[in-house]
């Protein structure tokens, strides 16, 4: 996941100073309208964009986002209150030119097109999220349609979204894990796209595991004539173990379709019960380790992503691909297994459901920024790693790594934060064990790489762990150690200069806004 890649304008966060602030009223108050002052001083609204570019389909979402102060008193931190939807545009398929490149052009006027639908100009988004997923980000000219999103105005945040990242924003936006966390249930949630399928294992909220193996709807695609014009990898190894050819231009009957969509469910299928895991065909299309467990008897079953359009009933044309008759193959699984599935929620759009959100929030005087660092710094994904109650540098640096790998983010090139959610003492050891974890786990590629490291703690021990880090663990690394902030795993930070005269840093947090199941 690249996010220098694109300028990223810098934010203009305004902290008051409760007399006032001229430049702020002038969106619409007055020194003398006492009301609107007030109210202005504690909240904020922000427009977004969520864009996914997958391997099928491409869309946008665009919102508006109500902040406000938190009540506490003193806070300088923003929370959403409200998400309110202002426009989905509608789906295109994503264009290609040919197998190596997607069409720029095209793609421009969708999206200009759907900004003038949502009478949204550019000049007026504060903040989106590019994700870029499927085969669509295996294309040679990727890095171009993230930056054409970014010329569109705002401050994106651009996620290229390996399988096991697109199994966790998949599982969110869908609805899946808030339903998991209201049901207090657990949840095996399954999206199939274009290309992949990613599964989440989900219990109480919480998602266990991800997955996934090359399964999708346009595995093969076609023209109007029914001619074969798109076939991935995955296409040719199912269709050579079906004992079918495929060829551009070359059409199929309807019993090889049927055969070749059959063959798509009882593989998603079996790799989602764990069954039949020594198929060597389930062996060549898996992308990531798949789930090491299968699930609960009670399980609830979810989908997301186009072909779940078809499986509720939300879709009935057919654009070309296999959708139709995967969906009606899946249903035909299920029901010879005995298992029942239903929706979270989201469907197609469950990736693009998170346009960003904002918080602000400040970092005090326990800090550490080492000599020479440069802020401010933009766009900074969080690796959350889970502790335990009495972590050693084996668990700290084990649980950094796995939280790397679930993010795709496991040979990092940009700048990372590490946020530690240690709640207990700060003791000695407790602080070097946490410090000796984050060397062992990511110090070599910190050091060969040559980017700065920002560890966040929401207790007050963010110097001591820098020091510690920095000056008796040896480690040779620009560090920005901050503390009194509480960030969470897909977050996004901005650090911004100190402020005078106290020297906190402003920290900006931005967070995918997922659907909530009302309780």
């Amino acid at each position: 996941m690249a996010h220098d890649h694109i300028h990223q304008p810098e934010i203009d966060i305004h902290f008051f100073n409760h007399h006032g602030d001229e430049d702020f009223l002038g969106s619409g108050g007055s020194e003398e309208d006492g009301d609107v002052n007030t109210w202005l001083l504690d909240n904020v609204e922000l427009t977004t964009v969520g864009v996914d570019v997958g391997s099928s389909t491409s869309h946008l979402v665009f919102s508006r986002l109500h902040l406000q102060r938190l009540a506490q008193s003193l806070s300088s931190r923003f929370v959403v209150v409200e998400r309110k939807e202002l426009h989905r545009s509608p789906i295109l398929l994503t264009p290609f030119t040919s197998e190596s490149t997607i069409d720029l052009d095209r793609l421009s006027d969708f999206v200009n097109t759907s900004y003038k639908e949502a009478g949204v100009d550019p000049s007026e988004v504060d903040t989106g999220v590019v994700i870029l997923t499927g085969v669509a980000l295996e294309r040679r000219n990727a890095r171009a349609v993230a930056e054409l999103f970014a010329s569109h105005g705002g401050k994106f945040v651009c996620a290229s979204a390996g399988h096991n990242l697109e199994g966790l924003l998949a599982a969110h936006g869908s609805g899946a894990v808030a339903l998991s966390r209201k049901k207090h249930s657990q949840i095996l949630h399954i999206d199939i796209g274009g290309g992949t399928s990613k599964l989440a294992l989900i219990e109480d909220g919480e998602i266990l595991e991800t997955s996934a193996i090359s399964i999708g709807a346009r595995l093969l695609a076609f023209d109007d004539e029914d001619r074969i014009v798109r076939i991935e990898t995955a296409a040719y190894q199912i269709a050579q173990s079906l004992g079918i050819e495929l060829q551009l231009g070359a059409k199929l009957s309807q019993d090889q379709m049927q055969k070749f969509a059959n063959t798509l469910a009882e593989i998603l299928v079996s790799f989602a019960l764990h069954t039949q895991m020594d198929n060597p065909l389930i062996a060549d299309l898996t992308l990531t380790p798949a789930i090491s467990r299968p699930p609960k008897q009670d399980a609830i079953f979810t989908f997301s992503g186009g072909v779940s359009e078809y499986l509720f009933g939300r879709e009935t044309q057919v654009y070309n691909d296999m959708a139709m008759l995967l969906s009606q193959a899946i249903q035909d699984q299920f029901s010879q297994s005995n298992l029942s599935y239903s929706s979270a929620g989201e469907g197609i759009r469950a990736t693009a459901i998170g346009a960003s959100q904002f918080t602000v929030q400040l970092s005090g005087n326990t800090i550490m920024v080492t000599e020479g660092i440069e802020l401010p710094l933009h766009n900074l994904p969080v690796i959350s790693p889970k502790l335990t109650e009495a972590p050693t540098s084996e668990s700290v640096s084990s649980g950094i790594i796995t939280a790397l790998t679930r993010l795709d983010l496991l040979d990092f090139d940009t700048p990372i934060c590490v946020y530690l959610p240690w709640k207990g003492d700060a003791e000695y050891s407790i602080l070097l064990a946490l410090a000796s974890g984050i060397r062992d786990a990511i110090g070599d590629r910190l050091e060969h790489i040559n980017q700065p490291l920002v560890l966040a703690l929401e207790v007050d021990m963010g110097a001591a762990l820098g020091r510690i880090l920095t000056e008796e663990l040896g480690q040779r690394t620009q560090v920005v150690s901050i503390d009194g902030v509480e960030l969470r795993e897909l977050d996004f930070v901005d650090i911004g200069e100190p402020l005078e005269p106290t020297k906190v840093l402003p920290v900006m947090v931005k967070s995918l806004a997922f659907p909530v199941v009302n309780q």
